[in-house]
């Protein structure tokens, strides 16, 4: 297992590279909040390890190498786990489990992490719909959207939300608004305005409002057919 600070910087290295190309220094220190020195100094300890963990090339950024993609992914898979272990045997609430899993994933070993995998029959997501990657580091692909993106007077079923915000959890789940939720658009607001979606199959259910940039980190799912009644 590498160190505790290593594991932190792979991890969130692989995350900001989800959104396309090199990750830049000053990215990782502002997502790490940390000094670009400090960032400077473990990027040195990364890309210098036999096999290295990362590349890195001047005014290019960071990339991780296989391996490190591979201990990223390790990293990940520990942290869902255990956020997927919290909310189904303890009953923590889907805004609780970030912070808990944040603290623990970097103290199980491998050996711990796969008993949790059998326990809870190796579940495919965790509470916020994030795909756990498998023991071999696959990881599934999806053919998700955006709420935000989701065309007026379509019904569609909430998959994932892409934010770790307790405060924003929470409100979400105050409007009902929780994966598998089937929701329809509307109407939209022009100039990056607020969403007004119906939450709820049935055509009498509640209208609720959402932010665009909360829409936005909503993904969603088409449904095959109707489900209203």
């Amino acid at each position: 297992m590498q160190s505790e600070a290593a594991e932190k910087y792979l991890k969130t290295i692989y995350e900001i590279q989800q959104h396309g190309g090199r990750v830049k220094t000053t990215t990782l220190a502002q997502t790490l909040g940390v000094t670009a020195g400090s960032v400077t100094d473990m990027i040195k300890r990364l890309s210098n390890v036999r096999p290295k963990l990362v590349s890195h090339e001047l005014h290019k950024g960071v990339a991780l190498t296989p391996r490190g993609k591979k201990v990223a992914l390790s990293v990940i898979r520990r942290h869902r786990l255990l956020e997927t272990f919290l909310n189904r045997v303890l009953g923590f609430s889907w805004d609780e489990v970030h912070d808990e899993a944040q603290n623990l994933e970097h103290h199980i070993s491998d050996r711990l992490t796969d008993a949790i995998a059998e326990y809870l029959n190796h579940p495919q997501y965790d509470p916020h719909g994030d795909p756990i990657p498998e023991k071999d580091g696959k990881v599934k692909t999806d053919n998700y959207r955006s709420l935000a993106s989701t065309p007026l007077g379509e019904s569609v079923r909430i998959a994932r939300v892409h934010h770790n915000d307790a405060e924003l959890l929470r409100y979400l789940d105050e409007l009902e608004i929780r994966l598998e939720t089937i929701v329809t658009v509307v109407e939209k607001a022009p100039f990056k305005g607020p969403l007004s979606i119906r939450v709820g199959a049935q055509r009498k259910a509640p209208v609720k409002t959402l932010g665009i940039d909360v829409a936005d980190d909503i993904m969603v799912e088409s449904i095959s057919e109707s489900l209203f009644e």
